[in-house]
Order: C-alpha cells, then structure tokens, then sequence
C-alpha cells in the first residue's frame, strides 16, 4: 500500500489531519488498532477552543457541532464559599469555548473520511515505524488477521502515549519532561440535567471538584481524590454527598442529582517529549505531550499539531520548500510549552495537596482573590482557556 502521508491513530487528531489533508487534495492512510465502535464511545475531552472550533468548521465538520455543542463564554470560580464568573468574550475580544464531547468529533470526522476521504483502516494495528531518516518511510501493520506494509512520504504518529510511533526516536536523541501528581480524578457521568450553564471549577480545603456536562440532559462532574483510588471504592451517594460540599456556596445553590451511569478514575500528569520530528516521522497529541485536564488542553493541542504539519505541507507543495516541516517541533512545542504552563498553574491553583500547609492554603486563596480584582490576572486566565494562537 502507498500513500504521501501514513496516519497512525484514529483519535480526533489522526482523523482531522486526514481532513485537513483531503481538502488540500494530499492523499493519505489512516491506521486504528481499535474497532470503529470503541473510537466513537470511548470518553475523553469535551471543551473545545475557539481556534479547534474555527478549524473544525473550515474543514466542513462543524454542522452537528455548531446544531449539538454549547456555547460557553465563560467558567466560574468558587472557593471560600464565594462565586466569581470569568467572562471570556469581554476578556478576549470575543473568544469564547464549545462543549462538544471528543466522541462527537470523532463520529462527524469518521463519517466525513468514509464519504469521501482516503483510506480509514479499523482493526490495523501499527507494529513498527522504519525508515523515517529516508524519503521513504514505512509503517508496518496488521489488519484482516495478516501484516502489510504502508510505504509513505511522511507519517504522523497520532497513536497515543503507548503507542509505536514515540518508539521510532531514538533514545539518545530524545529528551522527556514530566511531572507526577499526587492525586487523581474521580469522574462520573451522570443522567440528570447540569446543575450550572457554565464550567464551575471549586477550590475547597477538602481538595478541588469540578462541574461539567455533555449536553443539555448530561452531567459530568469530577472530585479530585488521592492517586491510586479505585473508582468503585465510592458509592454513589457518597459521591453525590463529597460534590455537595465542594460546591458549597453562601448564597444556597444546590447540586441536582440523578443516575450515575459511569465513574472512573483518571491519573494527573504533564508530560512533553522532544523532540516531535524525527526524519519524516512527526509526533502530534498525546504521542508527544499530556497535561492534566484542569485547563482542557489536551485535545486542543493535538489539533494544534495537526494543523500545523498539514498547513507545512501546503505549503511544501505550493512552494517546494520544506522551510515549515522542518520547523514543525520547534513550532508546535511553542504552543505545548503554554499550555504545559496554563495546565500547571490551573492545577496549582485549584487542587489542595496531600502535604499541603496553612501558608500554601492561603497562597492559593490570594491567587484566586487577585483574580477577582484584577482585569490582568482575569484576562490571562481567560486567554489560556479560550486557546493560545493556532500558528
């Protein structure tokens, strides 16, 4: 099998490059290791950028999004029983986010490429990446129960953190940044209306909560809880009861509650590997980089990498240069490094470490204060949130 770019991965990062790729008439293979049932359900992200929300509508898969997914223009704080709303729009010059679950983006990306894109290839697990230092790099994969063999001009490794693409670097020229917390994410999908039209993200001393949904009649709320928790280890009423009072507020607000339909816990890490070229072998998503999911980054970002290498080659084949692909891990950890930094310091800012002090629990109090009287602060926090340039 031959093609100009080979795509290992059918997240929402290997499924809009393919896009991306089919509207600059640049044909490509997408590989998925995983079923095409199992790619439209499984959970992940549901805060989409301005900038992912933009792209998503040029590349003509925004129509469900823009008919199902909700406008948010802006989240609220609470910690010390207070409220303070951050209103992106004001802040930004008009940014704002949309709550549009990953799973629907890859649904209306899956269907896009089967209409009319190139290859998309479920059940084709990528063994190994070769050759990426020639200008004929393959990838070997197994798919109808026999190997076979993508021979491309490029491949993008949209495979996640476990998977083969990372490997293909070599360990000496390879550089790893990361950092552990201490501390997880009791999550849960529950069916009864959001308790709040927008994102509330709490502070409270027995450690931070956070108020999401899917859609208008689906929940979703997380509790931050200690590394290594079992999700079943909590009932659901004991779950119910620990949200209540972390979203305790003077002004009598309520949590409405309904059936828990799913929990699961998810570990806290940020994670940046370097470089994300190597030869004709380029890293996007989480094959490159995690964050933990406080600043709703993580998505974002792999559609950062993915615009950034299909705008490179365009650009290539309008001009024959090669100037941008060769820029591409310089360009795109750019970006990574902010959102790294944005992650980080919502993190710090609203989780309450195991070890924590009275002088830490006042710092992080300050911060939030400064937060409510000054425009600056308010506007930093707002521009990280609604997404850092698309370059």
């Amino acid at each position: 099998m031959r093609t100009t770019v080979g795509i290992i991965g059918a997240g929402p990062a290997g499924l809009l490059l393919a896009r991306l790729l089919h509207n600059a008439g640049i044909d490509a293979v997408v590989l998925e290791s995983r079923d095409r049932a199992y790619v439209e359900h499984r959970q992940r992200a549901g805060i989409l950028e301005q900038g992912t929300v933009d792209v998503l509508r040029a590349a003509g898969a925004g129509e469900r999004m823009d008919r199902e997914g909700l406008r948010h223009d802006g989240i609220e704080l609470r910690f010390a029983r207070r409220r303070h709303r951050v209103d992106f729009p004001a802040l930004t010059g008009g940014s704002s986010v949309m709550v549009y679950a990953q799973t629907e983006v890859c649904k209306d990306l899956i269907a896009l490429q089967l209409k009319d894109g190139g290859p998309l290839l479920f059940e084709a697990e990528a063994l190994a990446v070769e050759d990426v230092l020639t200008d004929r790099p393959r990838v070997r994969f197994r798919h109808e129960g026999r190997e076979d063999v993508l021979e491309c001009d490029y491949v993008v490794g949209c495979d996640g953190f476990w998977g083969v693409s990372r490997k293909a670097v070599p360990a000496e020229l390879s550089q790893v940044f990361e950092r552990a917390y201490p501390f997880g994410w009791l999550g849960i999908l529950a069916d009864v209306a959001p308790s709040h039209d927008e994102l509330v993200y709490a502070r409270h001393e027995r450690g931070f909560a956070l108020l999401s949904m899917r859609s208008p009649s689906v929940s979703r709320l997380y509790l931050q809880v200690p590394e290594g928790t079992d999700a079943e280890e909590w009932a659901d009423e004991e779950i119910w009861d620990e949200l209540e009072r972390r979203f305790e507020t003077a002004d009598g607000w309520t949590l409405a509650r309904g059936p828990i339909t799913s929990k699961s816990v998810t570990p806290m890490r940020s994670y940046v590997h370097e470089p994300m070229r190597h030869g004709r072998l380029y890293l996007a998503g989480d094959a490159a980089h995690i964050v933990p999911p406080t600043g709703a980054k993580g998505l974002n970002l792999a559609v950062g990498d993915v615009v950034t290498f299909a705008r490179a080659l365009a650009y290539e084949k309008e001009t024959g240069s090669s100037e941008r692909l060769d820029a591409y891990s310089e360009t795109c950890l750019r970006r990574v490094w902010q959102a790294e930094r944005f992650s980080y310091e919502m993190t710090t800012l609203l989780h309450r470490a195991p070890d924590a002090t009275p002088f830490d629990d006042r710092i992080q109090l300050a911060r939030l204060e400064r937060l409510t009287v000054s425009r600056a602060a308010e506007a930093d926090l707002a521009d990280g949130y609604t997404g850092f340039p698309l370059e």
